[in-house]
């Protein structure tokens, strides 16, 4: 006689909860109950969540299964549960009943939505190697199973977003376009997506903003490496030299060919804040090194460390008036300050929006091969008065990680704007105003420059 294996709904983390509700739980539930405790079945067709509402203290539960574009929505609500474990057992006994009855989707109407990245739709030599590596990769597949999920949900405004995902030519793109999806998301914000630009049209608040998405793009001559190399000392002088007039130079191409497309004159943009999201993919690595290279190009200003002769340090603002380009051209500095400028609100940036972030936030819920030992390395705002050098840190990326989609992303304020944004619109990241003269910075407690994944293989 076949023994049959009893059904078990088990307890899971928030991070895992996160990577599958957090594109569909409406942003103001946490204003009206406290999520408590998670849930699913072993298969992972349905999740479950005990809620206490703010107004009555009494508990609730909510079961969340697939539509027919494979997100997870709410099938089931049960309310007015007056303690905690009542809930809990009320959602485990229904949520075994449901799996008993093999229930697997459940179809709620809606229109064909959520895009298929890893349906090949490029051939051959067209084919990103980072794309390749996502899908096949033991390595990737934290990666990958992070990107499906977010990928559900999502509308193919510009019609070429699966070609450039999977292709040399738009991947790196496409990548940032995600991660600022699941920030944004994760900020609460809502994403209207009537237009086909900018690339997003935001709201919270009553307040609407518009962001458009751009990168330092890769050189066509430039080969992409499979095998990433750390900056080394052999190349500090290389890298130095960069920053003086080459790397500013590509942030201002990059930034000035969306400032020539005037979406501020678009009807559903006009009068509302506009904000340039920008990314450096120019070379390998090359995000964990040009940060300040887009600083003193926004705002036309550098910091010079000096030391006197008792061996006293100060840090000083000085102007920089221009780059010089390989001709000899010289190219004014000072983004904000540039004709038309002032229509853009600031400038996004974030040197931790590439795949690797997506292997973090799927490794720490749970997702992806087993075999794989994640950890992280790199540097970050070091909040001692006393120093002006950034902290190292550190960790093994697993379960019990903290780590959110906004982490690392930082808000350059624009202090010639027409339109001021408020920083209380998007918490928790790093904010950097021009005030008198001097750049001033807020930052959350942990607050990373730049990092790198190192993985292992458990044998």
């Amino acid at each position: 006689m076949k023994k049959i294996k009893p059904i078990e709904i088990i307890e899971i983390n928030k991070n895992r909860f996160n990577i599958y509700m957090l594109f569909t739980r409406h942003p103001n539930i946490s204003f009206i109950a406290k999520e408590l405790r998670y849930f699913s079945n072993e298969d992972n067709f349905l999740l479950g969540v005990i809620l206490m509402d703010y107004t009555d203290g009494d508990y609730s539960y909510v079961i969340c299964a697939r539509d027919e574009n494979r997100q997870f929505r709410a099938f089931e609500i049960k309310t007015d549960f007056s303690i905690e474990s009542l809930a809990i057992s009320a959602l485990r006994n229904s949520m075994t009943w449901h799996t008993a009855q093999e229930l697997k989707v459940v179809e709620q109407g809606f229109p064909k939505n959520g895009l298929e990245l890893f349906k090949e739709v490029v051939k051959g030599e067209k084919l990103h190697p980072y794309f390749i590596n996502l899908k096949n990769g033991d390595g990737a597949s934290a990666s990958k199973e992070a990107i499906i999920e977010i990928a559900n949900h999502l509308n193919d405004i510009d019609g070429n977003f699966v070609e450039q995902f999977q292709s040399k030519n738009g991947f790196d793109a496409r990548i940032w376009e995600l991660y600022l999806f699941a920030a944004l998301i994760e900020m609460k914000f809502e994403i209207l997506r009537e237009f086909d630009r900018p690339d997003f049209m935001v709201r919270k608040d009553d307040i609407e903003i518009a962001i458009e998405a751009v990168i330092v793009g890769r050189k066509a001559d430039e080969p992409i490496r499979m095998v990433k190399l750390e900056p080394s000392s052999n190349n500090e002088t290389s890298i130095k030299q960069k920053l003086v007039n080459e790397t500013p130079l590509k942030f201002g191409s990059a930034l000035y060919s969306k400032l020539k497309k005037k979406y501020w004159t678009l009807d559903h943009v006009e009068n509302k804040p506009l904000i340039f999201a920008i990314a450096d993919f120019h070379s390998d690595q090359s995000m964990i090194w040009s940060f300040s290279a887009l600083v003193e190009y926004l705002y036309g200003t550098k910091q010079v460390r000096r030391v006197d002769k008792d061996g006293n340090e100060t840090l000083t603002e000085e102007p920089i008036k221009y780059y010089v380009k390989e001709t000899g051209e010289k190219i004014p500095s000072g983004f904000f300050t540039q004709p038309n400028s002032e229509f853009i609100s600031g400038v996004l940036f974030s040197a931790t929006g590439t795949s690797a972030k997506f292997s973090r936030m799927g490794v720490q819920a749970g997702l992806g091969s087993k075999i794989i030992n994640l950890l992280r390395v790199g540097i970050k705002v070091n909040h001692d008065e006393d120093s002006s050098e950034p902290s190292s840190f550190s960790y093994k990326v697993d379960e019990s990680g903290t780590e959110e989609w906004r982490e690392g992303l930082n808000l350059f304020h624009n202090p010639n704007a027409l339109v001021p944004i408020d920083m209380n619109l998007f918490p928790n990241i790093g904010h950097h105003k021009l005030l008198e003269g001097k750049l001033t910075s807020w930052t959350p407690d942990f607050h990373p420059y730049c990092s790198m994944n190192y993985k292992t293989i458990i044998k």
